[in-house]
């Protein structure tokens, strides 16, 4: 049985098992049986019980050090502290560790019982009652309590079962960033919207083109929380909140454009377009997305939307009225660095790592956000090479008791996609590029269903020869029957 210990040094231990086909299917036996058998998981230096529910491999509980957005120099820390500089003052938290319960995950954010993110196919358990953090505003409630400060922004690594691509990692890095004002400390609700009203006067102006048709409030589409806020505290609050991200929108693009004019690319000289779109989030109402249109299609950026009021109460400041915002990282900094692949991210390579410098002094510690220095400019990433991708098909028959889609709770004998993606990755790891489903078919007598993926592998720091490309997909044929009970075809 492995041991805590081995699962502490797993990258090493990984990097030493793929030398060999036999050793592949070894590794994924022992990574994909969802550490069936063993009493203890050790993720950076801390046990836990596991359980029935366990299903976090050890290639992602290598990746918990890593912390790519307090690495100095990185391009996911340059992206938190160029948003940081938006928000002068806001209180971060930016080391909270990533192990969470369930509650704090699902429960303090009003997530009903049967929300498809609770799923065992959507979310790292360490156990039933712990999981890897799916966002940053695990810890919103718990900062809430805390109510050191009106301000607040939180930093951190995320995990999420999802697909392989250019824009998808099991690991990636969100900022939560939420403010407040405490009705208790002001005469009534006529005066608390005069000064949120005054704070949105400080707020720096911008000249951008924002698209926002749609009224604040909306009772079925985008509902006020009529129990806790006037109709005139809810209008004040969203106006605060998108002026401030706006802000937040003209210093990225800014910097993007600055980028890509250094790099001499072609820049538009056709104004910068932002759109508020209404949405929905378990968390907030009323809640918007907002999206900027960039080369030529419409990019999301964030969520956001004033804090359900149910939220604040039971993290123990019901006097509080406020918004919060949420956004992923690598997003902005894909788009600011144009890095073309979000694996680029996570590798070690000099050739990647020594393209970055950054203008902010490196201070994991601090933990109130610094206005950006003046001289502050991005480099965009330059390519060292591209390598040859090397495409293969596997198709197979479903096990006769499931489906493509699995079950809310899968067991050991139904597939769900994300199974197939944990699988791949836990064979070829980084060397994968792209996974996605190209055919499926259903028998007409037997009702059978066959589905068929294409994997594409393309190492990012050399090229794999045909006979490493073999190797790895047969790796993954044989763990797709022997863990997922499939039929090849």
């Amino acid at each position: 049985m492995p041991s805590a210990i081995a699962l502490s040094n797993a990258s090493r231990i990984t990097r030493r098992l793929r030398n060999c086909d036999a050793c592949r299917r070894w590794m994924v036996y022992r990574c994909f049986s969802q550490f069936i058998g063993l009493r203890d998981i050790e993720i950076d230096g801390k046990k836990y019980a596991t359980d029935e529910w366990t299903n976090t491999p050890s290639s992602i509980v290598s990746s918990v050090p890593r912390r790519l957005h307090l690495q100095k120099d990185h391009p996911i820390s340059i992206t938190r502290q160029l948003i940081e500089s938006r928000f002068p003052g806001y209180r971060t938290h930016n080391t909270l560790f990533p192990v969470v319960t369930v509650n704090q995950n699902f429960d303090s954010l009003g997530f009903p019982p049967d929300h498809p993110g609770r799923n065992k196919t959507d979310t790292y358990y360490v156990n039933k009652d712990t999981v890897l953090r799916t966002h940053t505003s695990a810890h919103q409630a718990d900062v809430f309590r805390g109510n050191t400060s009106d301000g607040f922004l939180i930093s951190a690594d995320v995990y999420r079962r999802d697909a392989i691509d250019r824009s998808h990692y099991p690991v990636f890095h969100q900022m939560e960033g939420a403010r407040t004002w405490d009705r208790s400390i002001i005469q009534d609700s006529k005066e608390l919207v005069r000064k949120i009203w005054d704070d949105v006067a400080q707020l720096p102006q911008h000249e951008l083109n924002v698209s926002d048709p749609n009224p604040p409030i909306h009772p079925e589409r985008n509902p006020l929380q009529s129990k806790h806020h006037m109709a005139e505290e809810a209008e004040a609050i969203a106006a605060h909140l998108k002026r401030s991200l706006e802000n937040v929108v003209v210093e990225i693009f800014a910097q993007a454009q600055k980028a890509q004019q250094a790099a001499g690319q072609e820049i538009s000289e056709e104004p910068l377009q932002v759109r508020w779109v209404e949405a929905y989030f378990p968390f907030t109402s009323p809640s918007w997305e907002l999206e900027v249109f960039w080369q030529g299609d419409w990019l999301e950026v964030l969520g956001c939307g004033v804090v359900k009021q149910d939220l604040l109460i039971n993290a123990g400041v019901p006097s509080r009225v406020g918004w919060a915002f949420g956004m992923g990282l690598e997003r902005i900094a894909m788009l600011l660095f144009s890095v073309p692949d979000i694996r680029l991210f996570w590798s070690q390579d000099p050739r990647f790592s020594s393209q970055f410098t950054s203008p902010f002094p490196h201070d994991p510690s601090s933990t109130i956000a610094a206005a950006a220095p003046s001289s502050f400019s991005i480099k965009p990433f330059t390519p060292f090479s591209k390598y040859p991708a090397a495409p293969r098909d596997v198709a197979f028959w479903l096990p006769s008791t499931s489906s493509s889609a699995g079950g809310r709770l899968p067991t050991a004998s139904s597939v769900h996609e994300n199974d197939v993606m944990e699988l791949v990755r836990e064979v070829a790891g980084s060397d994968v590029e792209d996974v996605r489903l190209v055919d499926e078919f259903t028998h007409p007598k037997t009702g059978r269903k066959s589905l068929c993926y294409r994997v594409v592998y393309r190492s990012l720091e050399r090229t794999l020869t045909n006979e490493e490309a073999n190797g790895l997909h047969d790796s993954i044929r044989k763990a797709l029957v022997e863990k997922l009970g499939v039929e090849l075809r």
